[in-house]
Order: C-alpha cells, then structure tokens, then sequence
C-alpha cells in the first residue's frame, strides 16, 4: 500500500446490478435531459444510452419544453443546464420543486458564476452537481459522474431535501448516551450532503473540535461550498491546504480532485491535501480521509457519515471504531439519499445511529480544550 493511495485496494467497488439496486422488478431510470446545447443534449444521451439500467427518455431545448416533456413522458430523474433562455435554471427548479417535485441532478460548466448558481440549485432541492463534458472532463468521466448521480437521485427522498429549520440557533437536543471526548470530528457525505452539513454547521458554536469534511464535488465547486459555508456559519470554514493546522471552531472541505489526510504531530493536528487514484471511484475520498484519521488519533476522534450514494466512507469508518472512535451514520428518515450511512451501518461501522437534528447536540458533546482556539468572529 503505497503513501500515495492509503486506501485498501477492496474499498474500489464491485461491478453490481444497479437495476435490482434501484429499480424493483428490472425497471431502467428514465431520465429527461434539459439543456439549451444540441451538442451536450447528443453527448449525454449518447453516453446514457450505454448504461443497461438509465434510459433516456427525451430532451428539452429549455424550461418551457421541459415543462411539456415532464407531463408527456414522465421521467424519473431530471438533468438540468443552469444558463438557458427564456428561463434560467434556477428560476426553473424553484417552480419545479413548488408544483411538481422531481429529481434533479445539475449538469453545469466550472465558470465561478456557474459554481454558485450550481450550489444555489442543491438549496434549492437539486440532488447533485455534475461538470460538463470539455478540456477538464472527459466524456466518459463524466458519463460514469453523471450515471452516479443519476442513480444517487432516482432514490431521493425530496420531502427531506430542506432540513427543519435553517437558523444559526445552536444544537438543544438532548443527547441520552455519554459521547467520549474528541480532538477532531471528520464527516463524508454526498449526494444530499451538502444540505445536512449545512444544517450541522449552523448549529455549531466556536467551541467545538476542528472539523475535516470530504463531501464528494467536483473540482472547482469546493471552494464555492466553503465560501457560502462560512458566510452562514459562526465557524471558520476554509477550503483544505496542504500542511493547514487544525484548530478549535475551524472547519476545512476536501478540494476537488485531491484526497485529504490527517497527520498527528505532537499534539497538533495537520492536514496532508495530496494526489493519487479516485479510491471508490471519487477524489477526494471519505475513506481516504478516515482510514488517516484512524491510523493518527486512533480513539480521539469522531466519525460521521452523511446523506450520500454509493459506499464511500464504510471501511473507513469501521476501522475509526476498530481504532476507538466515536462513530456515528445518520438514520434513514433524515438522509435524502440513504446509501452511505446505510453501507456503513450494515458492515458494523457505526457506534450510533441519529437523526440529523441530533448530530450537532452529539459533536457539542465531544468538546475538548486540548486542540488551539481560533478566536470568535
């Protein structure tokens, strides 16, 4: 195991039946591709068209086609352009999840105009963000992205896509078992993620341990998710650099396109942003980041998995509790896609299992003054 891939090579997943997976009875996802390019509408429905359990079932030149195509052909899932005409994306989505909830996932280009508008659409409701095909992704890279969260959002649950209550009050729910100390907390999340770690975060105060996330994003969205998180947070919440220290309040997202570890030296903790293979087909990879969280502070952390597609994050997790940690999946009612939290559940990584709401009374129990203060806002 090189110090490049840290990752058993096992964690990479297996080829399955995704249609027993997601569909019942055989049933193919039929989704309806919404974009104002001919071009990336070809290119999509092309690649799609390999897949044995996607179908693509028609495509809308703009929201007003869409429209029409949602009632005529009744799709599953949903992939939207943001810039069209007539109607931006985003105006779109909003009416759509008012008057007729549907799956989306947002197909959008690395523009940084494009990068917030794709993260306004998963506040909006959307399930995922996919880049667009060109000069940084490959069409069957992101035919595989794509296809992902495609299936990611064919088993969505929309009625939990916006979390109670927004508002920065700090978590009150009354924790019933005693929670051991912690000098870090790292969670992983995907598809649906993205909404769950902004309700965690809201509720947090300075005081906590440093937290390290990996949420599964394209490159160059990351730094946008950061931003708008610590806009919103008491926290400071920073993109991850390589050989960044951890402290108190602080909170550190995974970049795009790199894997994030945890070094221990002394008692500081610092993070080691590096290169390397996808492990479990993603990069940044929650596995990656718990399996170095394990091997450095064994019982003195915290693991949490999150709403999320697929099983990234399940072996790591388990060896955080072989190592002594606190680890914690969130329950199926409050996870808008449960495949994560589930794969980490089943193999026995999870110590507990608990409703989003009560995960930031759980991380406020794990406070420690051990790790350096960042000073408050």
């Amino acid at each position: 195991m090189s110090a490049s891939h840290p990752s058993p090579p096992d964690d990479r997943p297996q080829p399955g039946n995704y249609l027993s997976a997601i569909r019942p009875g055989g049933e193919r996802i039929r989704v309806l591709i919404v974009d104002d390019s001919a071009i990336v509408r070809k290119v999509l429905s092309e690649e799609l068209s390999h897949l044995p359990d996607i179908e693509v079932v028609g495509t809308a030149i703009d929201p007003y086609s869409a429209r029409e195509k949602i009632f005529e052909l009744r799709p599953d899932v949903l992939t939207l352009d943001l810039q069209m005409p007539r109607m931006d994306g985003l105006s779109f989505l909003e009416k759509l999840m008012q008057h007729h909830p549907l799956p989306v996932v947002v197909v959008s280009s690395l523009a940084q105009e494009n990068s917030e508008e794709a993260l306004r659409a998963l506040e909006l409701g959307a399930v995922e963000i996919v880049p667009k095909p060109g000069s940084q992704f490959s069409v069957p890279d992101v035919r595989e992205t794509l296809a992902s969260a495609i299936r990611a959002a064919a088993t969505a649950r929309l009625e939990v896509v916006r979390p109670p209550s927004k508002g920065r009050g700090h978590s009150t729910v009354p924790r019933q078992a005693a929670i051991p100390p912690a000098s870090l907390i790292v969670i992983g999340a995907s598809a649906g993620g993205t909404v769950a770690i902004e309700y965690v975060l809201r509720r947090l105060p300075t005081d906590i341990p440093g937290i390290v996330i990996v949420q599964h994003m394209p490159a160059g969205f990351t730094e946008h998710f950061a931003r708008r998180l610590d806009q919103v947070c008491e926290l400071e919440v920073r993109e991850a650099t390589n050989g960044a220290m951890i402290q108190n309040g602080s909170v550190w997202i995974a970049p795009g396109g790199f894997h994030t570890l945890i070094q221990k030296i002394g008692s500081r903790h610092f993070l080691n942003v590096r290169g390397g293979p996808a492990v479990n087909r993603h990069k940044p990879s929650v596995d990656v980041l718990f399996h170095s969280v394990a091997r450095a502070l064994g019982p003195d952390a915290m693991g949490i998995v999150l709403s999320g597609m697929g099983a990234d994050g399940a072996k790591g997790l388990l060896a955080m509790r072989e190592a002594g940690a606190h680890t914690i999946t969130q329950d199926e009612q409050s996870s808008i896609v449960y495949g994560m939290p589930k794969a980490a559940f089943e193999i026995g990584a999870a110590v507990e299992v608990a409703a989003l709401e009560e995960i930031p009374g759980m991380i406020l129990a794990a406070r420690t003054d051990e790790a350096p203060r960042i000073p408050t806002r």
